[in-house]
């Protein structure tokens, strides 16, 4: 039982860690510009093209765009108001989880026992890739940047809950847009 003990709290930080998808946006937009004009979109190639990551998750980014967008009442068009562009970073975070638990027979506690020998160094390492999705709206006439969305957080490698990921990074993005104006 106080082996169950134990270990409890290392499973509750686990279990927490584990279930914080947190994805942290910002947005940033040309407060001059009057976004209730812009009713088309398209993707705009150049830009997307040079996004370092696979042809699918592009596809599946720029599906979740285009879903967004859609529900927000635009239309898909050939002479578009405002050009979508993306642009993606990736970091690859290592952390090392030293576990000595050394105090005592249990791990815990203050003393020393005779009959205990202490071979609970453990060490973890563990590798989650922090990835950064930028979403930019560009005026199709002047060719400006209007409006920019930025989402963070961990990525999966897990293919069944990727795409779900993907689609959760753009929607929270996109929520800030049109940004809210004051007249």
């Amino acid at each position: 039982m106080k082996r169950i003990l134990k270990f409890t709290p290392v499973v509750l930080l686990l279990f927490v860690l584990g279930s914080c998808s947190s994805i942290k946006v910002a947005s940033d937009y040309d407060k001059a510009t009057t976004f209730d004009q812009y009713k088309t979109f398209a993707f705009y190639k150049t830009g997307i093209d040079k996004a370092e990551i696979s042809d699918l998750d592009k596809r599946r980014i720029l599906r979740a765009i285009e879903t967004e967008l859609l529900a927000k009442g635009f239309v898909k068009s050939e002479n578009p108001d405002l050009l979508v562009s993306i642009f993606t970073k990736a970091r690859e975070k290592v952390n090392v989880y030293n576990n000595n638990m050394g105090w005592g027979p249990y791990g815990y506690g203050w003393g020393w026992s005779p009959w205990y020998y202490n071979d609970f160094n453990n060490t973890t390492v563990t590798r989650s890739t922090e990835g950064t999705l930028f979403v930019d709206l560009i005026d199709a006439n002047k060719k400006e940047l209007v409006w920019q969305g930025v989402g963070s957080g961990y990525l999966t490698d897990n293919m069944e809950k990727k795409e779900e990921r993907i689609q959760e990074f753009v929607a929270k993005i996109l929520a800030n847009y049109p940004p809210e104006q004051k007249k």
